[in-house]
């Protein structure tokens, strides 16, 4: 990082005047904790005692078999409490509330996974919640939304613009500015005005520490390549992170590639190079845009990738070549996941599946000398609808009919 909140070219704080005593006490409790041993060992002894972490780093052997190439592990963030990589970022951003003595957290969500950690972070801390989610990713991920008004947060659905991620991380915006005095805004991804971004990398940066002490104890040597989806960022960040000095090692984000680069039906903001430098929700970044400027519509079969930014920081390694983008489309992404489930037992999130769609169209051009690492960051059980409707199941579609006749019934 150049100056405070730029990563070369990126980031930055692009906020309302009345915003900045509140991104003040958050950069300055920031800085503390980062110095701040005891901070660090409260937060990984929340994570092991509530969450599970360490999370295992699974020997896909059946994967590895099926290819025959390069041997392949998968790091399980989907074990995780609430079933993804979301709960490291926000039982630490918890503790930073409590810190600076908020009674409330707000936060956005696409996919619903990290609306769902805030809501078991708050209340297990104690904290008010409320959680902004565009009306569409309301619909395509109910589930998720259940869980979080069981757990005692307000969701609110948010219906302008395209009504998805971009949109809730505006309402959210728009109630801190009035609300900033007793509410800390969780943001969920490694984006935003600083210190976002880096406090997101360093609170999720505990996935990137465990796979490299993992891969060591049982590769004895560090990967060849570690894949990761990318959104806003956060997963990715959080598992390339402790790598970035180890040059031998390949990093390789992978965006939604959605329908395909000349559809317009995507998210791939670089893999598709047609993200343009532009200043929107407090930083600077590479945004999809039209010719006025204008943030254009994105698409993915993955609710939690359809930004239409991405991290400062990832833009910034993608310009110094440490980070290649790739894109995965959403018909390689359900092949993908019908094969992680048969060869390896496990449900992986539509999102994480791009990582693995991408790693598995690569894999035939490595050798049985490689060691590819491909972070899952979610579980799949909550995209069981998109799920059964990419795999267009048929009894799956009776079994919804029949239970809509059974509740119109009563």
């Amino acid at each position: 990082m150049h100056k405070e909140g730029y990563f070369g070219q990126y980031g930055g704080i692009f906020i309302p005047e009345i915003l900045y005593p509140a991104f003040q006490n958050l950069i300055e409790e920031y800085h503390k904790i980062k110095e701040d041993e005891s901070f660090w060992n409260e937060f990984l002894h929340i994570l092991q005692n509530f969450s599970g972490r360490p999370t295992p780093l699974t020997y896909a052997s059946k994967l590895t078999e099926h290819f025959g190439k390069a041997k392949i592990y998968i790091k399980r963030e989907d074990l995780n409490h609430s079933g993804a990589h979301k709960i490291n970022n926000v039982i630490g951003q918890g503790l930073l509330t409590k810190r600076m003595g908020k009674t409330r957290v707000i936060a956005e969500t696409g996919a619903g996974q990290h609306g769902v950690a805030t809501a078991i972070m708050a209340a297990k801390m104690g904290l008010k919640a409320t959680i902004y989610m565009g009306a569409v990713d309301v619909e395509r991920q109910y589930p998720n939304v259940f869980w979080m008004k069981q757990l005692g947060a307000e969701v609110v659905a948010v219906e302008s613009g395209q009504a998805t991620l971009k949109d809730a991380i505006n309402e959210a915006m728009r109630d801190w500015v009035s609300s900033f005095e007793d509410t800390h805004y969780a943001l969920g991804t490694a984006c935003g005005a600083y210190p976002f971004p880096e406090m997101v990398t360093y609170f999720q940066s505990v996935i990137g520490k465990e796979v490299k002490q993992q891969i060591l104890t049982a590769e004895g040597r560090l990967p060849s390549r570690i894949y990761a989806c990318v959104g806003g960022g956060s997963n990715a960040m959080g598992v390339f992170h402790e790598f970035l000095p180890s040059t031998e090692v390949e990093l390789v984000g992978v965006e939604a590639g959605g329908k395909g680069e000349e559809s317009g039906q995507h998210a791939a903001r670089i893999a598709f190079k047609q993200a343009k430098v532009g200043v929107a929700q407090g930083y600077k970044t590479l945004f999809l845009q039209d010719h006025e400027g204008q943030m254009q519509e994105t698409h993915s079969i993955a609710a939690g990738l359809d930004y239409v930014g991405v991290s400062p920081i990832l833009a910034d390694l993608h310009e110094q070549n440490r980070v290649r983008f790739e894109a995965a489309l959403d018909h390689e992404v359900i092949e993908a996941v019908k094969l992680i489930i048969k060869q390896e037992g496990i449900i992986p999130a539509f999102e994480s599946s791009h990582a693995f769609a991408r790693a598995f169209a690569e894999i035939p051009n490595t050798s049985k000398d490689d060691i590819v690492v491909i972070n899952l960051s979610g579980r799949g059980d909550k995209d069981i609808f998109n799920i059964a409707e990419g795999l267009q199941d048929d009894e799956w579609k009776t079994f919804i009919a029949r239970r809509h006749q059974q509740y119109q019934a009563r």
